[in-house]
């Protein structure tokens, strides 16, 4: 049995808690922007289908301890992405990602996000693997998984979309 992530963690600019009904309206207009959604499986979200993907991110902690964090810049408060773990039944693995919002982007977020949350997964949740899936255009989170040690360990198909499986394993 996995162990439970905590609930909030920190770095020193990025603050990540629990997703909470009051970040919906957020993620509702980012799941309908193309230019967040096009390496999220290919096409926007609706209302209904933002609201089941956010009920989907909150249960994933129900039933596996773990899973997507809502990432504020601790400066303002201001929500800038989410960043968690994926292990849902059918997966290819414990997968990282990591969804800075666009107006976010170029800071390095992502970078500082998914270094935490790598060492996190290995050193508290005991995961000897963590893999994260990546379209092949997607150069920018190409980059992050590579500057996290990260390698190609294969290609894969997610939900109809074409994606690189990068993975990294614990040292010790």
């Amino acid at each position: 049995m996995s162990r439970t992530a905590a609930p909030e963690l920190e770095t020193d600019r990025l603050r990540f808690r629990m997703l909470q009904e009051s970040d919906f309206p957020t993620l509702e207009k980012h799941a309908a922007d193309i230019n967040v959604m096009r390496f999220l499986g290919g096409k926007t979200m609706d209302t209904i289908q933002a609201w089941r993907h956010m009920a989907y991110m909150i249960a994933h902690w129900q039933l596996r301890g773990y899973g997507y964090y809502a990432v504020e810049e601790k400066a303002t408060g201001t929500l800038v992405g989410r960043v968690g773990y994926t292990n849902q039944t059918g997966w290819p693995g414990f997968e990282l990602g990591w969804t800075i919002w666009p107006e976010f982007q170029g800071r390095g977020y992502a970078s500082e996000a998914a270094r935490m949350l790598l060492r996190y997964a290995f050193d508290e949740l005991d995961q000897p693997h963590v893999i994260s899936l990546i379209h092949p255009d997607n150069t920018p989170s190409r980059r992050v998984a590579e500057k996290l040690g990260e390698t190609i360990e294969g290609e894969g198909q997610i939900m109809t979309m074409p994606c690189l499986i990068y993975g990294i394993r614990r040292d010790h």
